[in-house]
């Protein structure tokens, strides 16, 4: 019988909870005016919406920033004893909230929470003179929370309690289009009951599987699996580490992080080159180059591409297939002091899967990083 591929795999999704695609993705960081700065140089990104003592909240301030279909907000706490503080504290600048757009935020509450999910936030509306956002919410692996916004009857710059941030600096944005996917890091052992989680509470199936005979080198090696929604718009996958000679990348990840939570924000565009040359005049780092062999032996492990291997090789651009297509990839350093949270960029040429061919070369170009900062 012939293996399912990934899209035939997200069909057999439960999806008694319909989810659009990802609305936004909310970063706790230490100062979001400079952070949305750095998002905006570096990444392209463009100014949406504030909220702040401006209008009307006292006690944190809020940047939105969009490219695309990707929405960034930035929030920061205006006083010491903020539960944003204590987060901040703790993890260090991450991501807080997973925000997904779905048709009824009200009834995605009753559906996650009557299988077990732990409330975040119970059902409310708010409104302004744009009409209303309905929302609600679930915690899922550590702190982290799923966002239920329901956008319907809403024409406004984001949401109520928002206005539109004015800016007379707007660099060209990079070329990203959407999320194509989050990753979670969780701790040892946690791997089967997030899985579990996410199939019982959220209606998810799990798409791909990677074991520790899969994704490791000779010092360290890691688990993952792939949660998807049933249309494919959201997939989570979710890394645990696993025993190696030295430290793993995601034991590194849980000692700074100081907890589970989000490890990598996957961002798609349609020219790869294109955007990842900009991102780097733009001085965003990325993980160096695996070596020549690599691109020597691409042909002959991913089949005919339509890219020139010149430019892919130059760039470091990583390329894997499966029987649908293939794809390509790239993956920065960390984007905060702490060794934690980064960002891929990743074109989809028909395939669905996640990069498996390219674990061996990521990994080794990661512990390469580890070992310069003494984590290996």
């Amino acid at each position: 019988m012939q293996a399912q591929t990934v899209s035939q795999k997200m069909k057999e999704a439960k999806d008694f909870l319909p989810i659009n695609g990802t609305d936004h993705i909310e970063f706790y960081v230490g100062n979001a005016k400079q952070a949305a700065h750095f998002y905006k140089t570096a990444f392209g990104f463009q100014s949406l919406a504030y909220a702040g003592p401006e209008t009307g909240v006292r006690d944190h301030v809020s940047y939105v920033l969009q490219q695309g279909k990707i929405r960034l907000v930035l929030t920061t706490p205006l006083n010491s004893n903020s539960p944003i503080t204590e987060h901040i504290a703790k993890h260090g600048d991450g991501v807080k909230i997973l925000a997904l757009w779905v048709d009824d935020a009200y009834k995605a509450f009753e559906e996650t929470t009557s299988r077990g999910g732990k409330v975040y936030m119970e059902p409310k509306t708010i409104k302004d003179e744009n009409g209303e956002v309905r929302m609600s919410g679930i915690y899922t692996y550590g702190e982290t929370v799923h966002l239920f916004l329901e956008r319907k009857n809403y024409n406004g710059i984001f949401m109520p309690g928002y206005k539109e941030w004015k800016s007379s600096y707007a660099p060209a944005d990079a070329g990203l289009l959407y999320v194509d996917h989050c990753v979670g890091n969780v701790g040892w052992n946690r791997m089967n009951p997030t899985i579990q989680w996410y199939e019982e509470v959220m209606g998810f199936v799990n798409i791909l599987s990677f074991d520790d005979t899969q994704i490791n080198t000779e010092y360290s090696a890691l688990m993952s699996k792939v949660m998807s929604n049933g249309n494919g718009y959201v997939k989570f996958p979710i890394n645990e580490p696993a025993e190696g000679k030295k430290k793993s990348q995601i034991e590194e990840y849980l000692d700074y992080y100081e907890g589970e939570g989000v490890q990598h924000i996957a961002i798609a565009t349609a020219d790869i080159v294109k955007t990842v040359r900009d991102l780097k005049s733009r001085g965003v780092e990325f993980l160096d180059a695996p070596p020549k062999a690599y691109y020597d032996d691409l042909i002959n492990r991913v089949g005919k591409i339509d890219e020139d291997i010149a430019p892919l090789q130059e760039l470091g651009i990583l390329v894997d297939c499966d029987e649908e297509g293939y794809l390509l990839q790239l993956f920065t350093k960390p984007v905060e002091d702490r060794p934690t949270l980064f960002f891929e960029i990743i074109q989809r040429k028909g395939a669905q899967s996640f990069g498996a061919g390219n674990f061996k070369a990521l990994f080794e170009s990661i512990e390469r990083e580890q070992a310069k900062r003494g984590n290996l």
